[in-house]
């Protein structure tokens, strides 16, 4: 009986050619167990972020909202830029340097403007102009129960409150002014034509004493020891009081007394005092 046998060669075919199937085989279970693993990473990554956003949420509901006085406090770089170029400020120059941080402050009774109080002080402003004084008319007219002192920040809420309880007993009054005056600053950088007050002065000595308590309690500077109380009306760049008291004052004063049907009194309702810290304006109603 003849038995055929495979050669070498061909044993040697046969076994190459299982053994790269099982290597194939191998490479593909590989491929199969990394696919299988990058899937469950994902999974799992997936799952972890569900998770730690429904924690970030569960946070977000259960923290309490941070309060309005707390937020102000980190408010003031963008409500007190730096703003020292004083040609954008009609030539005016800072009494004190300005600092982050720092807010210019000072208490006064704002000033309606009356019928016919305009138009006047535009003829004053002509008048002077023809003496070759340059007036421009103030911002935002007042008087002054205070000076310009410089508070921080943190300050300004117990600052207005310690204000607010030195006035609780302040009653509202009437304030009356005619006569002309001019005041230049302490650094004489900036002359003022104003009108004085005649009438309720003793009534702004008395809270005046109010105003330099709180002063006191932060260690600022409290308001001149004998004060003409005044409003002012118009301003120019340097000290010119001498020259204009000599040139054209007398002649600004007859403008007021001969005011259409007689003098012009200004009359001042001091009903709400004010304090105001940079561009933060505050209200101190009186009874």
């Amino acid at each position: 009986m003849l038995v055929s046998y495979s050669s070498s060669s061909e044993e040697e075919t046969e076994h190459l050619r299982l053994g790269g199937n099982v290597t194939k085989r191998k490479q593909s279970w590989h491929k199969d167990d990394n696919s299988l693993r990058k899937k469950h990473k994902s999974e799992e990554h997936t799952l972890n972020a569900s998770v730690s956003v429904n924690r970030e949420e569960d946070d977000s509901k259960s923290r309490l909202p941070v309060p309005g006085s707390v937020l102000d406090m980190f408010t003031e770089e963008n409500e007190d830029p730096l703003t020292d170029d004083s040609m954008q400020h009609g030539g005016r120059i800072r009494s004190f340097k300005h600092e982050r941080g720092n807010w210019a402050t000072y208490v006064y009774f704002p000033y309606i403007p009356e019928e016919g109080f305009l138009e006047l002080l535009d003829e004053m402003t002509e008048v002077a102009a023809s003496h070759s004084f340059s007036l421009t008319h103030t911002d935002e007219f007042h008087l002054s129960l205070s000076k310009t002192v410089v508070l921080r920040h943190h300050w300004i809420q117990p600052f207005i409150q310690s204000l607010r309880t030195g006035l609780t007993h302040s009653r509202r009054f009437i304030c009356l002014a005619e006569k002309l005056k001019v005041y230049s600053n302490d650094e004489r950088t900036r002359m003022f034509l104003a009108m004085e007050v005649s009438t309720g002065q003793a009534q702004l000595l008395e809270l005046v004493k109010a105003v330099d308590s709180t002063m006191e309690e932060f260690n600022l500077d409290t308001f001149y020891k004998n004060p003409s109380f005044h409003i002012s009306l118009a301003w120019c760049v340097g000290d010119c009081t001498e020259h204009i008291r000599k040139k054209c004052l007398q002649e600004l004063q007859g403008l007021v007394d001969s005011h259409e049907d007689g003098p012009f009194l200004l009359r001042l309702d001091c009903q709400e005092l004010r304090c105001k810290a940079g561009n933060k304006t505050f209200s101190i109603p009186l009874h």
